[in-house]
């Protein structure tokens, strides 16, 4: 049978989009300057930060010229002319919301999964016949309404199932003239299974590609006829499954199994890069600052935490490596205590970070995320934590009427404090607004 491994599975009939808005941060600095997303060299950076700020995205002109996405600034060559656009989430998101208001047009919110801020995935098998007309047709037909509409200009893929669209957009549209792949089976097996880096292709990453290569395994053709599967399993465990299927162009999940979807358990996430190496104690104070926050707006939502994981990513060493650390603490009770969390994430830090070293990176997950109405019954009935309860509600009533920096900390006055700045931000970036 054509295009099917042993023990594999098709998603018969099935027609999908995935569709990219290209350099969407550095598209949307263009749009708003009057000028071309295609032909203006533009970078979206901080130009209060230093030159090794991590360029948040980069025109396709600059990228044509060999200046790569996500690249530092100081990377870009000197002889280069480039605007450089300080980030503003806040108009990223609105534009983003205007563009799914164009997908809503043509395609029920049940059939778009939107994978992130710029790429969304569309299953458009039962809207063919009400248009009268093929994916590849419709997926053009909207491309072209979102860059009318926007300015934006949009890339899209089309295949037989998610990973391939995803496939035919990230290899095959990014590198047409038009902007446009279109992938089966078929030809994926014919066009891509030589193709380097085995990167390239969705959810393999650099981890993953190592340890492919150590078995000799560079190229998807040769991960789909590599003879060993147990090897494979050994290595990788259940995503053996999930690699051996995409390579050979096969995805068993569909658009109604990710709605389907709904996680055993739930999680909040805190991080944030530092704007230079962190001493020990400068450091500590700041996950206290993102506890006291995560607190804030775990109390705003109605959500406790069973546990907390706290991970730090330490300045390069002489060896030029960002080594790892960090641990898990598992609390007593689910709560939303700040008094609690900040207890728990200095128990971690304390026996877990290395305090002869600087850090770079902070990021503290909240675990076993509940609705506190379920989780946490009877929990305030100590005085002193009806107390705390009583002002954490206050500061989110004043918060939310006055803004997050209306009510401020001694702790976060302090010259290393972050928080300040990081409540004027999304997603750890200028929000712009």
């Amino acid at each position: 049978m054509d295009g099917v491994r042993e023990g594999g599975a098709h998603d018969e009939g099935r027609s999908y989009l995935c569709i990219d808005l290209k350099s969407f941060y550095a598209s949307v600095e263009c749009v708003e300057r009057g000028l071309d997303p295609m032909t203006t060299d533009l970078v979206v950076a901080d130009p209060e930060r230093t030159d090794k700020t991590i360029c948040l995205a980069v025109s396709p002109s600059l990228k044509a010229k060999g200046v790569r996405s996500r690249c530092r600034v100081f990377e870009i060559p000197e002889a280069f002319d480039y605007l450089m656009a300080p980030p503003r989430m806040a108009l990223y998101i609105e534009y983003s919301a205007n563009i799914y208001a164009i997908l809503l047009r043509y395609i029920a919110k049940e059939d778009i999964h939107v994978y992130s801020i710029d790429e969304s995935f569309i299953d458009v098998t039962s809207y063919l016949p009400y248009y009268h007309t093929d994916a590849i047709e419709l997926g053009e037909r909207i491309r072209e309404d979102i860059v009318a509409q926007t300015g934006i200009p949009a890339t899209c893929g089309v295949g037989p199932n998610l990973f391939l669209a995803k496939v035919a957009l990230d290899i095959s549209a990014k590198r047409s003239p038009n902007f446009f792949g279109v992938l089966d089976e078929g030809r994926y097996r014919a066009t891509l299974w030589n193709h380097t880096p085995i990167t390239d292709f969705w959810r393999v990453g650099a981890g993953t590609a190592r340890r492919l290569h150590d078995l000799g395994i560079d190229t998807m053709g040769q991960l789909a006829l590599y003879p060993d599967r147990d090897r494979l399993y050994n290595i990788f465990g259940v995503d053996a499954e999930i690699l051996i299927d995409h390579a050979w162009g096969i995805e068993p999940v569909t658009m109604d199994d990710i709605k389907a979807y709904r996680p055993h358990s739930k999680s909040l996430t805190n991080a944030q890069v530092l704007s230079r190496p962190y001493a020990y104690e400068d450091a500590r104070t700041v996950v206290k600052e993102m506890c006291d926050a995560s607190a804030t707006d775990m109390v705003a939502q109605g959500l406790t935490a069973d546990s907390l994981t706290l991970g730090v990513r330490y300045d390069r060493n002489e060896r030029g490596l960002m080594l790892d650390d960090g641990g898990t603490s598992r609390l007593s009770f689910p709560t939303n205590s700040r008094r609690a969390l900040i207890d728990a994430a200095m128990d971690v830090f304390g026996h877990r970070v290395d305090p002869r070293r600087s850090i770079r990176y902070l990021m503290i997950t909240f675990n076993g995320i509940a609705d506190e109405d379920r989780t946490q019954p009877g929990l305030f009935h100590a005085a002193s934590v009806q107390e705390e309860r009583r002002r954490q509600e206050a500061v989110v009533g004043i918060q939310r009427k006055y803004g997050k920096n209306s009510l401020l900390k001694g702790i976060d006055l302090l010259e290393y404090a972050t928080q300040r700045e990081r409540n004027g931000q999304i997603g750890g970036h200028r929000s712009g607004a």
